[in-house]
């Protein structure tokens, strides 16, 4: 009963997150999520003249939907950094990536459930090898199914979780074949044949540049590691560049993979240091299995990659309006280099709302707190003792409204959530968020627990062989 209680945790960790998208807005980030779904479902012309048992037409069309929302799926795990601007950051990017990979699986099933067969279509290939491929597409879609089971439960440690991950390539192959050589209303060579192929090179190529190009060959720009601190829950990493800087902006972030065994896979972190510094700051919080091992390895002098930067949190506005920073634990990182940027004192003071669990031994506050105390920050704390932060206190720290003013948030889902309907429903309409977490998915996240067990029982395995 235990165990039982163990897997299945709380009824809340079974809340599942809707799609979060942007506010009906005219901004370039609307774009990218639009034109995902638009090209996903514009094929139905292709397929809405198809005659055969059933609904033939619909089972014909939600499959090439299957496919095309796969592709996507691969086109944005590359992480191209021209699409950011058009999607609102990588982490909306990975949003879309993942609903993507999820809404492919009803799509396949229904597909699969609805067994279009056409009459008086046109094969791609011999009777015998769509026959074959078709075998083959069933084996990929068990694959897919299993696959997408392991991300969507997170029991297993991110590293296993990663190396999994990078199998979704094989059941899209195979669909790919099956959609390819079956029987359809369209010949291959026509500019439908066209479209639809062009867009499974696409996925299958870009499924081989983020497995082989990018994990494996180009792995990030180097770095070595010229101070570690361990302080509380939290490790301060300072990277200095072996070569050239990575060049970022102010609230951008980066994905970082150590050198040091057991630690290779890449992390996302927000830099904390300046833009103007070539060195890169972070601080780390123990949440994870590859986190929480941080201070039981001696880092300095290790080599790290780091691939980035990416995002498009701007914490400071371009223009004078006067800058609103709300976060939540770890989520204050993205604002710890913006305190240390020297601005026009005409301009208006940035005022800060943050949520921390505790003020002891805690890096990131200190460093708050002393840019408050200099005055180059308005900051309201939030404890336990103090109670949590909610929206009614944005109309005590902006008693006039919050119309004209930028506001930048990162920290938990539900807190970032909570406080940029307030702002927006008091007056506010320049709102960005940031929530890059990779690894998003439905029930209790147990994937430290069952590392820490794994850890310890291969601990004590080789110390018993010793």
């Amino acid at each position: 009963m235990k165990v039982l209680n163990f897997l299945l945790g709380r009824p809340g960790d079974w809340h599942l997150r809707r799609p979060s998208l942007p506010r009906l807005q005219l901004k370039p980030s609307i774009v990218g999520p639009l034109v995902v779904l638009i090209t996903s479902v514009l094929s139905w012309p292709a397929f809405s003249g198809a005659q055969g048992d059933g609904n033939v037409a619909l089972g014909l069309w939600v499959g090439s939907v299957s496919i095309m929302l796969m592709a996507w799926s691969f086109v944005l795990a590359v992480r191209p950094k021209w699409l950011e601007p058009v999607f609102g950051g990588l982490d909306s990017m990975y949003r879309v990536h993942r609903w993507a990979g999820a809404l492919a699986i009803p799509t396949m099933w229904l597909h699969t459930s609805i067994e279009p067969e056409i009459d008086g279509g046109i094969l791609g290939a011999a009777r015998g090898v769509a026959d074959s491929a078709e075998d083959l597409a069933g084996t990929g879609q068990t694959l897919l199914y299993i696959l997408v089971g392991l991300s969507v439960f997170r029991l297993i440690p991110y590293r296993w979780w990663r190396w999994s991950h990078k199998l979704l390539g094989l059941p899209f192959a195979f669909a790919s074949w099956h959609f390819f050589t079956a029987e359809k209303t369209y010949a291959n060579g026509s500019p439908w044949g066209w479209w639809f192929g062009a867009w499974m090179v696409i996925g299958l190529a870009t499924w081989l540049l983020r497995v082989v190009g990018i994990d494996m060959i180009g792995r990030g720009r180097p770095y070595k590691v010229v101070a570690a601190e361990h302080v509380g829950t939290t490790t301060r990493l300072e990277l200095a560049p072996t070569g050239k800087p990575l060049g970022q902006r102010l609230g951008q972030f980066a994905f970082v993979k150590l050198d040091v065994p057991g630690m290779r896979e890449p992390h996302p972190f927000t830099i904390a240091s300046s833009p103007d510094n070539p060195n890169l700051e972070f601080m780390i919080r123990h949440l994870g299995d590859w986190s929480n091992q941080l201070p039981d390895h001696d880092l300095v002098g290790s080599t790290v990659r780091v691939e980035g930067p990416f995002g498009e949190l701007e914490p400071l506005p371009h223009d004078a309006s006067p800058p609103v920073w709300i976060a939540g634990g770890v989520g204050c990182t993205p604002f710890l280099a913006a305190v240390d940027i020297e601005r026009d004192p005409s301009l208006p003071t940035p005022t800060m709302l943050y949520s921390v669990r505790s003020t002891e031994n805690n890096m990131m506050l200190n460093r708050l707190q002393q840019a408050a105390d200099a005055g180059r920050i308005n900051l309201h704390l939030f404890t336990p003792q103090t109670g949590r932060m909610t929206p009614s206190d944005l109309d005590r720290i902006f008693p006039n409204g919050m119309a004209g003013h930028h506001v930048a948030l990162c920290g938990p889902a539900g807190l970032v959530r909570d406080m940029a309907d307030g702002a927006y429903n008091r007056g506010a309409r320049e709102i960005e968020t940031e929530d890059f977490d990779i690894r998003q998915g439905v029930g209790p996240d147990r994937s430290v627990e069952i590392d820490t067990a794994v850890r310890s029982i291969t601990r004590r395995s080789a110390g018993a062989n010793a």
